[in-house]
């Protein structure tokens, strides 16, 4: 491969993990010192911080090793598709996905490393994407490391098609747009918020279904902050039904029968389905779509919205 120029001038360390961003930078910088990478007119033993020039043509001889530290675990597992450099997984709510504190076993890269043991040597597991805990839905997961950076780049490039489906609170009267940066809150420092300075984010959103104190809402996604719908439609005073952090107390319209009570109160995560996924494949280029309908919990919630309206004498299906 050859140096781009908006790479020219930086170090060669640098560049190349621009290049390659399945892999981290530390373990480029230790393929460096191993002598595994090769710089045009730098010798036989290029150093990390050597600056690269445009057009320059720059060799590694990457050698893949175990890349987490977690092992597989016999658990269930609900694929979508499957082949030779990729899996889409349906991930249900409740299950986390990388391990951490808290949780070292039991998630899903611990099913996925079952499965198919060779995602230990890829970045996370191989995967690209994350859901929260509670969010349920479709969840791409690289096999190669060809197929990785093929989908990392997607990422970045905005050519990853993820549609959510969510219940807000309030009338959201249309759809929009929502562009506000995003980063760690100021003061509880588990939260997200929107802030001056944060990470670019960006959610369009569109109504599919008013009732009368809540909405159905598709979004969509440009970037992948974490918690950014959770954040955004909290930020516009829409926050998701029953989300723990951001959702504050049920919001009930006035006169709701006890039914409604019930089904808002025993609803206890965030209302949001990661419904619709669509990308090139990594090695045919073709396009590849997915769609999986809400589980069971939310879509009863949606019913009971909607015999809410009926009752009150709206005018919903």
């Amino acid at each position: 491969m050859r140096i781009p120029a908006e790479l020219a001038g930086r170090r060669l360390d640098q560049a190349l993990a621009a290049l390659l961003p399945a892999y981290s930078r530390t373990r480029i910088q230790q393929w460096i010192r191993e002598g595994r990478v090769r710089l045009e007119g730098a010798g036989a033993c290029p150093r990390a911080r050597d600056p690269v020039a445009e057009g320059q043509a720059v060799e590694l001889e990457a050698v893949l090793e175990a890349e987490v530290p977690w092992r597989g675990e016999a658990l269930a597992l609900d694929l979508a598709y499957e082949d030779a450099d990729l899996l889409v997984v349906r991930k249900p709510a409740g299950l986390v996905v990388h391990p951490a504190p808290g949780h070292w076993g039991g998630t899903l890269v611990n099913a996925l490393l079952h499965h198919a043991p060779e995602l230990e040597r890829l970045p996370r597991a191989g995967v690209v994407h994350r859901l929260d805990k509670d969010t349920s839905g479709l969840l791409v997961v690289a096999r190669t490391p060809l197929a990785h950076r093929a989908l990392v780049a997607q990422l970045q490039r905005r050519e990853m098609e993820r549609r959510y489906e969510a219940l807000a609170s309030g009338v959201v009267v249309a759809g929009g747009t929502v562009s506000a940066p995003i980063g760690r809150h100021p003061v509880r420092r588990q939260r997200m918020a929107v802030i001056p300075g944060g990470r670019e984010a960006v959610t369009h959103y569109r109504v599919l279904e008013r009732y009368r104190a809540h909405t159905r809402l598709e979004l969509r996604l440009e970037t992948g902050r974490t918690h950014q719908i959770r954040v955004h439609l909290a930020h516009l005073g829409h926050p998701l039904v029953g989300d723990p952090v951001y959702g504050g107390r049920p919001r009930p319209p006035r006169g709701a029968g006890e039914a409604l009570l019930e089904a808002l109160r025993g609803f206890r995560r965030q209302a949001l389905h990661a419904r619709l996924l669509g990308l090139r494949h990594p090695r045919t280029g073709q396009r590849l779509r997915w769609e999986w309908e809400p589980p069971e919990d939310f879509q009863a919630l949606v019913e009971a919205l909607r015999r809410d309206l009926r009752e009150a004498g709206g005018d919903g299906p």
